[in-house]
């Protein structure tokens, strides 16, 4: 039928109650990004990131959130976390992302989702090597937040089929 019409995106994620509630593999990650979220650099923000991404090889590699005076020089933990993974192990798969969120100025009780930039960069090695990585958020307390596909919260992403 010609014309206009409206189509629904949505989708579902898990709530947890607390880290405990995961997967073992899942939790193990979840500590490692809030391990990482500790070194953080945001004298700035004041808002710490740890990111830690589980490859397929069941190696972990983390990254933080870097701050620079000068805006917008700094880059968020997922992307830190997710590039060190392609420069280290090129052509290993990246099964889960864990990001856990907190600051020095408030209590952070609730997960913060990747920014439109960290959920684009994910999404590129997502579709590079053609299947879901899992995401799981968290804040300093509160629920844990299970995402099976960054296609899920980056729905229409932008790809290599656009640049044929």
């Amino acid at each position: 039928m010609p014309g206009m019409h409206k189509k629904k995106i949505s989708f579902d994620l898990s709530v947890f109650q607390s880290h405990e509630e995961l997967d073992a593999d899942l939790q193990e990650l979840l500590l490692a990004a809030e391990k990482s979220r500790a070194n953080a650099y945001a004298p700035y923000s004041n808002f710490m990131v740890g990111a830690a991404v589980l490859l397929g090889n069941d190696e972990i590699v983390i990254g933080n959130n870097q701050e620079n005076a000068s805006y917008p020089s700094g880059l968020c933990a997922e992307r830190v976390a997710v590039f060190q993974a392609g420069a280290r192990f090129p052509d290993t798969p990246i099964k889960a992302i864990a990001i856990s969120s907190g600051s020095h100025k408030f209590r952070v009780d609730k997960p913060a989702a990747p920014c439109g930039n960290c959920r684009q960069a994910i999404a590129e090695y997502e579709l590079k090597q053609e299947s879901p990585i899992t995401l799981v958020i968290s804040g300093e307390e509160g629920p844990v937040y299970k995402i099976d596909s960054i296609a899920d919260i980056l729905p229409l992403a932008f790809g290599n089929s656009y640049l044929k």
